[in-house]
């Protein structure tokens, strides 16, 4: 382990490709924290901004669901005179539920408490405006003892209703991919908003419950495919649970937003009557989800209206090359006035191409901005 200036460093407990974190004590107060450090010698001037936005973002939020952030130093690392940037966070006794490796183990009343508690986190994170993007069990720091779950890493969480996302390859994409949501590829033509919260949660439950992720391939473009386009294993088919646990589990997981819970009160509202029935009968009957789940914004679905027809030529078109025998190619020129939609008319092909593994190129030239902007993936 490498020593700290101003720490007595007692265990590392994560380390990720970005950054690494250890358990420590300070030494002026012998005070137990968390001190997390960005991995590279030499980080970008990017990544040590992404650093310094997460402890901004934690240390405002002041939640008791969320861990406390107490000081941001720049201070000798290893045993070189190397200096880096040092986040001190809260030690409230709890190990990431991915250390603890709980998945598959948490009896039912157990996983429902822990549901319902992240549950109330995650509505006070968004009622802040604030989208986390990054939901998953590594983030989830428990106590087993006390019980008690804060949320972590805001690293590359969002301050804004909604946020676009562009089409990415899949090895510069934000968040852990095991558990991003459709529309957080950037191949689903939507926007980002608080339910890309939901689907991770969902994924995150569906891991704790059945001992494994929803999509188990290393494959990425699959997995992304996965995620966008196929239907997960119901959890009851997996393990002994109540059709309705799973339900609710798979409308986290809906791929379109809309379909998915619509606030954190509706969500928990249906889990403590499962929890309530569990503890009175150790059964949970059968009923409808969503009854208390009224969005707290207006929201409008994402879906491309009036386009069927231009949207069928262009997935005929991308059809008849994916599956030709021999190579071959088409040009296909799609017309019409700036803003009527054009765009995202050819957006709609981000799936089809994700399921085919194939490389979306895009360019757009502007009248007063004749230079042309690339990007691929």
């Amino acid at each position: 382990m490498q020593p700290i200036s101003g720490y007595n460093v007692l265990q590392k407990l994560y380390e990720s490709a970005n950054s690494i974190v250890y358990r420590a004590t300070r030494s002026h107060d012998n005070h137990p924290v968390i001190l997390k450090t960005l991995r590279e010698a030499y980080p970008s001037p990017e990544r040590v901004a992404w650093f310094k936005r997460e402890y901004e973002v934690t240390r405002k939020l002041n939640l008791a669901g969320v861990v406390n952030v107490y000081n941001l130093t720049y201070c000798l690392v290893g045993s070189t005179d190397q200096k880096k940037w040092v986040m001190e966070l809260e030690d409230f006794g709890g190990d990431s539920l991915t250390y603890l490796e709980l998945a598959g183990k948490f009896a039912l009343p157990d996983l429902l408490t822990l549901a319902i508690n992240v549950t109330e986190i995650l509505g006070q994170i968004h009622q802040h405006h604030i989208v986390h993007k990054d939901i998953n069990p590594a983030n989830l720091i428990f106590n087993p003892q006390t019980h008690q779950v804060k949320i972590i890493d805001f690293g590359i969480s969002t301050i804004l209703i909604q946020e676009s996302q562009t089409f990415r390859p899949p090895n510069v994409l934000e968040g852990t991919l095991g558990y991003i949501s459709p529309e957080q590829t950037g191949r689903m033509n939507r926007a980002i908003d608080y339910r890309t919260d939901f689907y991770s949660f969902g994924v995150t439950l569906y891991e704790l419950l059945t001992g494994q992720l929803p999509f188990p391939t290393d494959n990425m473009l699959e997995l992304i495919h996965n995620h966008i386009a196929k239907q997960p294993t119901p959890p009851y088919e997996l393990v002994e649970v109540p059709t309705i646990v799973s339900d609710i589990i798979l409308r986290l997981m809906a791929k379109n937003a809309e379909n998915r819970y619509q606030s954190a009160f509706g969500l928990r509202s249906d889990l403590e009557v499962c929890l309530r029935q569990w503890q009175a009968v150790f059964d949970i009957i059968t009923f409808p989800l969503g009854k208390h789940d009224i969005s707290v914004r207006f929201q409008i679905p994402q879906k491309l209206y009036g386009r069927d027809h231009e949207i069928a030529t262009v997935l005929i078109a991308f059809d008849r090359i994916a599956n030709a025998r021999q190579p071959k190619s088409e040009l296909l020129l799609l017309t019409g006035y700036a803003g009527v939609g054009k765009s995202a008319v050819v957006y709609e092909v981000h799936k089809p191409i994700t399921a085919k593994r194939g490389y979306f190129i895009t360019g757009k030239y502007d009248q007063y901005q004749r230079d042309g902007l690339f990007y691929y993936g």
